[in-house]
């Protein structure tokens, strides 16, 4: 039997659901992250219910999420480095406009440990042996 480990910061599924539907509607008025997800995400309904399995196995550890997050960033194709920081910054503001104080610090916290995770995903995608960056627009 494995053992239910405790979540790695107080929230309940609700509240995940809610930053994540919050946060996408951020992402679909942004000028910068709008075409991005628009290029990939047909359903948003759906899109939005996976990432919230993502956050719940991730924090809750439900066990919920099944996918790979490196994997389909990578095969987007059109996610680049300097996206991320504009993610984060959108993600943050989401996340204290929903929690409180102490609960969007903690999720913020991990948020930006996964994103420099996927950042460097990214990063090493879009760059030649040696870290030579590949020409093209980095954002």
């Amino acid at each position: 039997m494995t053992p239910v480990l405790p979540p790695r910061f107080e929230i309940t599924r609700a509240e995940i659901e809610r930053v994540v539907s919050a946060f996408y509607a951020a992402c679909r008025a942004h000028p910068g992250l709008a075409p991005v997800f628009a290029a990939h995400v047909a359903d948003w309904t759906a899109h939005e219910a996976r990432v919230s399995d993502f956050w719940a196995n991730t924090i809750l550890h439900e066990r919920c999420y099944v996918g790979n997050a490196m994997q389909a960033h990578v095969q987007a194709g059109n996610v680049k480095p300097g996206m991320f920081s504009t993610w984060l910054d959108l993600f943050d503001t989401t996340l204290h406009s929903e929690l409180s104080p102490t609960k969007a610090a903690a999720w913020s916290a991990l948020a930006h440990r996964i994103g420099q995770t996927l950042r460097a995903g990214v990063v090493n995608r879009e760059t030649l042996p040696g870290g030579i960056p590949k020409l093209g627009n980095p954002f």
